[in-house]
């Protein structure tokens, strides 16, 4: 009830050329758990979830083995969700914060600024 967590590979799949994990991979995960942690919020038979925007401070790197993300809701409203989202190495140790802003859409109109 109060958050969602998922943890992704560290790998080659998801390193950058020095062999760090991809910055653009932990803002996947981190709007993956913040996207579905909106659908499960929501009336999915009335509305549908959309980005807004996303941010991510990468603060320390991970070169093997997993990382866990862990979302957590700091605004649910009407028309807005808020999530941080915070990754882990297998360590426990903090390595992205990253910030999620997904509207809230009724089914049959289109996103904002679309």
């Amino acid at each position: 009830d109060e958050s969602l967590t998922a943890s992704m590979a560290v790998d080659h799949r998801t390193h950058q050329p020095y062999g760090l994990l991809h910055g653009g991979a932990s803002v996947v995960l981190a709007e993956t758990l913040g996207s579905m942690a909106s659908y499960l919020c929501i009336d999915s038979s009335k509305y549908y979830c959309v980005g807004l925007e996303v941010n991510a401070n990468h603060v320390r790197g991970v070169r093997s083995g997993r990382v866990t993300g862990v979302a957590r809701a700091v605004h649910i409203g009407r028309t807005t969700h808020v999530w941080d989202i915070r990754l882990s190495d297998e360590r426990g140790k903090l390595n992205c914060i990253s910030r999620l802003t997904v509207a809230v859409v009724p089914l049959g109109e289109n996103p904002p600024g679309r």
